[in-house]
């Protein structure tokens, strides 16, 4: 049975000539259904250029991205796109909430555009809110949350309905060690229930709640076997925790 996720050889290079950049460099990676990887390295290192492209919102210079055993450059731009709707979670760094949706409409409308009823949209939506533990503020538009909170919608929106592959770049960049945790704690539940997960992260101490960490530098993944034995394992290539 092959792997939810395979990166096999990626690489990504922006620019031409001298103003050429390579981000990521023979890349390959393989993510399992139900488990969840962290990928550590220092800052500019490729982290969120692998993710984008893992996700299918990049392609790759060269190499392959299987999703389910499918060839995301077999597709169509359309095809992805329901793809990414359907069966893929996404995290950013910025959250993308849509200011002028409430958190349960921010959760519901990807399930609507992929032809579910908005009454069972919704139904839907409130039970991914309830999971967070944040189901009081469904009708509050995102400024009006909390960055926690605000945090909280968007991953509920990103585990919401029958998703596959959850992407979250730094998903506890913006929030204090308790929220993270309970972030963490969410993004570790859907991955138990099935869905393999990449996560992006600088904190050892949430890198812990992986099954597995990545090490990348300069574009280039440097160990991608370590076992994770506990938060005081993790040392980052340059040294730092």
């Amino acid at each position: 049975m092959s792997a939810t996720l395979e990166l096999c050889g990626v690489t990504r290079t922006f620019g031409s000539g001298s103003t050429a950049f390579t981000a990521l460099s023979d890349a390959s990676l393989a993510v399992d259904a139900g488990e969840l990887v962290a990928i550590m390295g220092p800052s500019g290192s490729g982290k969120s250029t692998l993710l984008t492209i893992a996700g299918g919102l990049d392609t790759p210079t060269s190499g392959s991205v299987l999703f389910r055993g499918s060839d995301l450059a077999s597709l169509s731009r359309d095809e992805r796109s329901k793809l990414r709707r359907s069966s893929i979670g996404y995290v950013f760094q910025e959250l993308n909430l849509l200011s002028s949706l409430t958190a349960v409409e921010n959760i519901a409308m990807p399930l609507e555009l992929d032809g579910m009823r908005a009454r069972q949209a919704r139904r839907v939506a409130m039970a991914a809110l309830d999971q967070v533990a944040i189901v009081d503020k469904a009708g509050s538009f995102p400024d009006e949350l909390s960055g926690g909170e605000r945090q909280r919608v968007a991953i509920a929106r990103a585990v919401v309905g029958d998703r596959s592959l959850l992407l979250a770049d730094e998903p506890t960049g913006a929030l204090d060690s308790v929220n993270g945790e309970d972030v963490m704690r969410i993004v570790r539940s859907a991955c138990d229930s099935g869905t393999a997960g990449v996560i992006v992260t600088h904190d050892a101490q949430l890198a812990a709640w992986a099954d597995r960490v990545v090490f990348i530098r300069d574009g280039v993944i440097t160990d991608a076997t370590q076992p994770l034995l506990g938060p005081e394992s993790l040392i980052v290539a340059d040294g730092s925790t």
